[in-house]
């Protein structure tokens, strides 16, 4: 005889499925999502403004250069002395057609074959913008004692009617980028700078801190 019993419910779902379903996100995970977002949304809004800032603005960095130099005294004597003066003159160049710019830390050096002969100066000073402003530099040395090796690069140096000096150093320039807020860039100017003895011109005084 088949005996019927009772039909059996079975769950088609197994046990830790469903006691997944029951667990509900906690409200600080709710809170954690929602504040990255924000802040990502800010993050990429700002970006777009600093670049529409930008393009609209096209900002500047302000530069220095060497415009003019010439060898006013050359004396050099047997013993091993020399004694120079050197005009010079350095140029603070704002490009920036809608904010003026600021120059501080100005500070150059002068070297002769190595040897520190003189230092150039200036206090802090602004220019207008899409201008620029002249340092005018008369620089007389104190009476160089040569070495051997200093000797001889002045005799060669006078035989061929070419001598050399380098000026060294760094300005500071700070100016306002609109809205963007204020910028500061260190100028490095490095210039090798050469000298016909006999009239005291300049090869080529031209020299500049601006990225090629």
């Amino acid at each position: 005889m088949l005996s019927f019993g009772r039909p059996r419910h079975h769950s088609l779902m197994p046990g830790p499925l469903r006691g997944a379903q029951e667990r509900r996100t906690h409200f600080l995970v709710w809170c954690a999502a929602i504040i990255c977002t924000i802040i990502a949304i800010a993050v990429i809004v700002t970006g777009l403004v600093v670049f529409i800032g930008y393009m609209i603005i096209r900002p500047r960095v302000p530069f220095i250069s060497v415009v003019q130099a010439n060898l006013d005294k050359l004396d050099y004597s047997q013993t091993g002395q020399l004694d120079t003066q050197i005009s010079i003159t350095i140029r603070a160049e704002n490009d920036n057609a809608k904010a003026h710019a600021t120059f501080s830390d100005i500070n150059f050096f002068l070297y002769f074959n190595g040897i520190k002969i003189a230092q150039l100066t200036a206090i802090p000073f602004d220019v207008p913008k899409n201008s620029s402003k002249d340092l005018a530099y008369v620089v007389p040395s104190m009476s160089i004692p040569l070495d051997t090796e200093g000797m001889e690069v002045v005799d060669a140096s006078l035989k061929e009617n070419k001598i050399s000096f380098d000026l060294r150093g760094n300005a500071r320039a700070r100016w306002r980028v609109g809205f963007l807020g204020s910028v500061k860039f260190w100028s490095h100017l490095s210039c090798l700078l050469r000298f016909f003895p006999l009239n005291g011109t300049s090869v080529d005084p031209h020299c500049s801190s601006r990225s090629k």
